[in-house]
């Protein structure tokens, strides 16, 4: 009996030693909420030592912002349900707010009488240095991507970069086409010189001009004094001229002159300028096509399409959902002075599943939006935008009552997000395109005849 004791004695303190040298904080408090064991990682995270821990009310030593209100423990004891991972923020000794994610579950003795509560919690700055630093092996300069293609580019970009070559960028809108340009620029010789941007498809040709090419002083009524274009303010520097593909044919043929003479006119000016400026565009459409339609010169074309990039879309590119997500709820804690830890799995199940019309822009905004919706703890499905809850979608083994009938939900489906396209429904699905083919044919699938490819 004595041996038993003892062995039970020495189970009982490598227990309290394992405990003691996890990195999780646990505590345990009796029925009347004072803490009886506090381990080395609480101590260090709520700042307090065991001593001026032992026999206090936990809520003296926590003080997190849910002590008061809606206490875990207290939930824990009354109803006997443990709670999970659920995000509160605590005040440490030295008053310093510590976001934390607490579990709790009951405490019993021998004879399974409740006797208490135990709670574990995990600081999550630490968590999120430690996913910063797992992050930090998928960002170049201000891009975040795991995407295979993505990382290629950015093994590239440098190379690029240096080569001192016009680049012409596509992509949808939202995808960060200037993030690519400005890495180019910083990546380059010319970096100690300035960027400048311009956005072609906001202004009209009289005005694009102006602002391109600057003017005299007398060049229309409002030109009171001589005004310099971006060409001369990007002087030695990269000039980024976005949505390329608006501008009208005759601007086109001013913009050839600059690219292949290296010199242009200010409005109203006689005087020649010479230009040593970098070129990169930026196109939402591809300009090929355009040039096959007439609607965009052939010779201004080859002159910027020297290197071509090309960015996927977002949802081309889902792995990277959760990385940006997190860099965005990480961006907006520090702008918005906030604590959120996150997103909750069901929201991101709903985020990575959503096809992103807007790209990465759109993902901004939607964690934007829930930052103005969700005030303290983790983003939740109803913190979205309600587009993203209309028309969500049953899983087809669900609603369908065969296998033939669940396959041919899946394939319509996958069809439709891919524009009907069988080569990207394909690639997305995982399967050769003669297989969907045969598929299409076997199910007897409907394709618009005008998406027939």
């Amino acid at each position: 009996m004595a041996q038993n004791a003892e062995e039970k004695g020495i189970l009982c303190d490598r227990l309290l030693t394992i405990v003691d040298n996890i990195s999780d904080g646990v505590f345990s408090i009796d029925l009347d909420y004072r803490i009886t064991f506090i381990n080395k990682a609480a101590q260090k995270i709520t700042g307090f030592s065991y001593t001026e821990a032992y026999g206090k009310s936990c809520k003296d030593i926590l003080q997190t912002n849910v002590c008061d209100s809606s206490c875990p423990l207290k939930a824990t004891l009354t109803s006997g349900i443990p709670i999970i991972n659920k995000p509160v923020c605590l005040v440490n000794k030295k008053g310093k707010r510590v976001p934390i994610s607490i579990s709790t579950a009951l405490l019993k003795d021998a004879w399974g009488n409740v006797v208490g509560g135990v709670e574990t919690f995990r600081d999550l700055d630490l968590a999120r240095q430690i996913q910063k630093e797992f992050e930090s092996r998928f960002t170049f300069e201000d891009m975040i991507s795991r995407n295979k293609e993505m990382q290629h580019l950015f093994e590239m970009l440098p190379i690029i970069a240096e080569s001192g070559s016009s680049v012409m960028i596509e992509g949808e809108s939202g995808t960060g086409k200037e993030l690519i340009a400005r890495a180019l620029h910083n990546l380059s010789s010319r970096k100690s010189h300035p960027f400048i941007a311009v956005n072609c498809g906001a202004l009209p040709d009289n005005l694009l001009e102006s602002e391109l090419f600057g003017y005299v002083a007398g060049a229309f009524t409002d030109a009171k004094k001589d005004k310099k274009g971006r060409f001369a303010l990007a002087e030695k520097g990269t000039l980024f001229l976005d949505e390329i593909g608006n501008i009208s044919p005759a601007m086109q043929v001013k913009l050839l002159r600059v690219l292949h003479d290296k010199e242009y006119e200010p409005l109203g000016g006689t005087e020649t300028m010479r230009s040593d400026v970098r070129i990169i565009t930026a196109s939402n459409a591809p300009l090929d096509a355009m040039v096959e339609n007439e609607t965009f010169r052939a010779d201004l074309f080859y002159r910027i399409n020297v290197i071509k990039i090309v960015l996927p879309p977002l949802r081309e590119r889902r792995e990277d959902i959760p990385l940006l997500i997190d860099h965005f709820v990480d961006q907006f804690n520090r702008l918005r002075r906030k604590d959120l830890a996150g997103a909750s799995p069901a929201t991101l199940d709903i985020l990575i599943k959503y096809d992103f019309p807007g790209n990465i822009r759109e993902l901004e905004n939607i964690i934007e939006h829930a930052f103005v919706i969700c005030p303290q703890g983790i983003i939740k499905p109803e913190h979205l935008p309600k587009h993203l809850h209309a028309d969500n979608a049953i899983p087809a083994v669900e609603i369908a009552s065969t296998m033939k009938e669940m396959e041919t939900l899946f394939l319509i489906a996958a069809l439709k997000r891919n524009n009907w396209s069988r080569k990207e429904t394909a690639r997305q699905i995982g399967i050769d395109p003669s297989t969907l083919y045969r598929k299409i044919k076997k199910l007897k699938l409907k394709i618009p005849e005008e998406k027939d490819r």
